[in-house]
């Protein structure tokens, strides 16, 4: 009786272990879903997590795609700007188009304004700060005929009286026009692409542009000879001609960074028109 109960249990072992072995050998695709394979250890944590992990990856791609928009803007060595895209203008801007002296300058335009200066005549634009010190500049209406009529125009209507000199790296340039004072807004336009040969040399005035267009209002001074800005489209349309060393005394600051100094203020641009 005894060997025979033995006899059953050993025989009831042995079913069992091979029980065992027929489902650890049996193909993954006949086990039930309580049965799927996981993996130990960190790949076993990757596996119960795959889905979080596939929107995690989504979530960084969009970011950096983002981030990357942001660092082509905030480019230190290029007169960038970023204008607020505005609808198609119309054929005159908002306003008059020979503007007069108000207590809150207009700084928003539907469009460039219509060619109003005589390109026969000289042109010299004066920007005084507030901080004292004036940069004399005469300005090239046979070369950049739309340019020099834009800045004229913006420098009568006032626009520029109480914006800053928001971006000064020594030995580039020192920019200015921005109405937000940060290097991404403008007038509410695009200017028109104009060429010439004038070189980039030290003490140049030309606006500054970026992917989409060149803007309205912003405006760059050089400290040195720029020859790398001409391939990317950047033109003179003035010079300086007097308070080279005012321009040297701006506050340097980059509005790209934090903890900058405040920014130099523009009292006044005004235009002399000479026969």
């Amino acid at each position: 009786m005894t060997n025979d109960r033995h006899d059953r249990r050993q025989q009831e072992k042995l079913l069992r272990r091979r029980q065992r072995r027929a489902q650890r050998l049996a193909p993954v695709a006949a086990r039930g879903p309580a049965e799927s394979m996981e993996f130990p250890g960190i790949m076993g944590w990757m596996q119960r997590n795959t889905k979080w992990l596939f929107l995690g990856g989504i979530v960084i791609l969009l970011m950096s795609l983002g981030a990357g928009t942001f660092f082509s803007v905030n480019d230190t060595r290029t007169p960038d700007s970023t204008p607020t895209p505005t609808p198609t203008a119309s054929a005159t801007p908002e306003g008059s188009a020979t503007p007069t002296a108000t207590a809150t300058p207009q700084r928003k335009y539907a469009a460039a304004p219509p060619m109003t200066i005589n390109v026969a005549k000289k042109y010299e634009a004066v920007i005084a700060l507030e901080k004292g010190g004036e940069v004399r500049l005469e300005l090239f209406p046979n070369d950049a005929p739309k340019t020099v009529n834009n800045f004229v125009f913006l420098a009568r209507a006032k626009f520029y009286d109480g914006l800053t000199f928001h971006r000064v790296l020594p030995g580039f340039v020192a920019q200015g026009g921005d109405p937000s004072g940060t290097g991404s807004d403008g007038p509410g336009y695009y200017l028109e692409v104009e060429k010439n040969s004038l070189p980039l040399a030290a003490g140049v005035i030309s606006m500054a542009k970026s992917a989409a267009g060149i803007s309205g209002s912003q405006f760059f001074i050089t400290y040195t000879p720029q020859p790398g800005l001409a391939p990317q489209g950047f033109i003179a349309f003035g010079r300086v001609t007097a308070g080279m060393d005012v321009l040297e005394k701006i506050t340097p600051r980059d509005p790209s960074k934090t903890n900058q100094p405040k920014a130099d203020v523009i009292k006044s641009v005004t235009i002399v028109e000479k026969d």
